[in-house]
């Protein structure tokens, strides 16, 4: 892996000079909880090195704080912009991506940091289906073959990964959801990418989960999103009344028991895991956009706990997994992730959004600067 040094200085560069004529405008500029997608992604890889952005013309981007190069190759697509982010970057690596996948993070540069090396001129990010050039680290040695391949026509990025050393480095074995390599071209795209939302509300018994879930349940159907809710009985308490139709059928031996009516439905059956449970909402005919589980505080769902004083003043969930708390007792001094009273709902609301790159405007708002 890395041979040079633990901790490799790279530059990031973002290409955002795209037409985006399927967005209808441009993508660069489009605001989701009141930040541009450039400036979110200026904001959060700013902790990795210098950032700056490539551009097709002036008069677009010098207002976000970050250094502007441009296209001297008119209208041949994202290969001429990284030929200007490696050229003019301060490091030897370079960090490159494109305005237009929101989902991008600090966590993926280190990810692909680890693997530099002085024996490859760039480091490209797959997956089970792609190469991802538009997610990877060039190095200046790439700028020959670059230049050599616009001078011959071949504008694809597939010319430069063809024509250099290449490392192909996999997060099948990470935690990376794949959503995180996505590029948002319509409106339409960057609902399916965001929803659904999987987060739950966990703590222990009596903090007030389900007051917690019921006022958020309000928040999400008053914004247009609709949700679905999954409650973990850890006492294994789910009740079948014996006079009941479905008990007898459960003591005659059957495995499954269905019953509808003309608007809703049961199904009882035997084990189940979160997991197929989450997959049975997504494969309803119109599934939630929000899935709000109860409980799971030991898993690797992202969460809301819950930790009330008078129950117990300690934290129950891995930190890695906290969205943020609800708590009468634990200061924001004490933690890494934000904190919020019990009655905060506005808040905590607000922190799911932000954390799902949602609009708090509701299901399918966004504006254009």
């Amino acid at each position: 892996m890395n041979n040079m040094t633990d901790k490799v200085p790279v530059s990031v560069g973002i290409l955002a000079g795209g037409k985006s004529r399927r967005m209808g405008s441009d993508k660069a500029l489009i605001e989701l909880n009141n930040e541009t997608m450039l400036a979110r992604l200026i904001r959060e890889l700013s902790g990795c090195g210098e950032v700056f952005v490539s551009a097709s013309e002036k008069g677009a981007y010098e207002s976000f704080g970050a250094r502007v190069v441009y296209d001297e190759n008119r209208d041949i697509g994202p290969i001429e912009g990284i030929r200007r982010l490696v050229s003019e970057a301060e490091s030897e690596y370079v960090f490159i991506c494109a305005t237009d996948m929101p989902f991008i993070n600090a966590g993926i540069v280190d990810y692909i940091r680890e693997f530099i090396s002085s024996d490859y001129d760039c480091f490209v990010i797959t997956d089970d289906e792609h190469i991802h050039p538009l997610c990877a680290i060039y190095s200046k040695r790439i700028l020959g073959a670059v230049e050599e391949a616009i001078q011959e026509g071949k504008y694809r990025l597939r010319e430069i990964l063809d024509r250099v050393r290449c490392k192909y480095i996999s997060i099948a074995p990470t935690k990376f959801d794949k959503k995180i390599l996505k590029n948002v071209n319509t409106k339409e795209e960057l609902i399916s990418l965001t929803l659904p939302v999987i987060f739950a509300v966990s703590g222990y018994k009596n903090t007030g989960k389900t007051w917690l879930i019921e006022k958020l349940i309000n928040e999400f159907i008053g914004r247009g999103y609709s949700v679905g809710i999954i409650k973990h009985d850890a006492g294994d308490h789910i009740v079948h009344a014996q006079s009941t139709d479905t008990f007898r059928y459960k003591a005659a031996g059957a495995a499954i028991t269905a019953v509808f009516s003309g608007t809703e439905y049961v199904l009882t059956g035997g084990k189940r895991s979160v997991d197929d449970l989450i997959g049975d909402l997504r494969r309803q005919s119109e599934p939630p956009d929000i899935i709000i589980l109860e409980g799971f505080r030991d898993s690797e769902i992202p969460k809301i706990e819950i930790v009330k004083k008078s129950v117990s003043p300690h934290i129950a969930s891995s930190f890695e997994t906290l969205i943020c708390i609800s708590t009468d007792c634990i200061l924001p001094c004490d933690v890494t992730c934000p904190v919020f009273a019990p009655d905060d709902v506005t808040g905590i609301f607000s922190c799911i959004t932000d954390y799902f790159l949602l609009s708090k405007s509701g299901k399918g708002e966004w504006q254009i600067l």
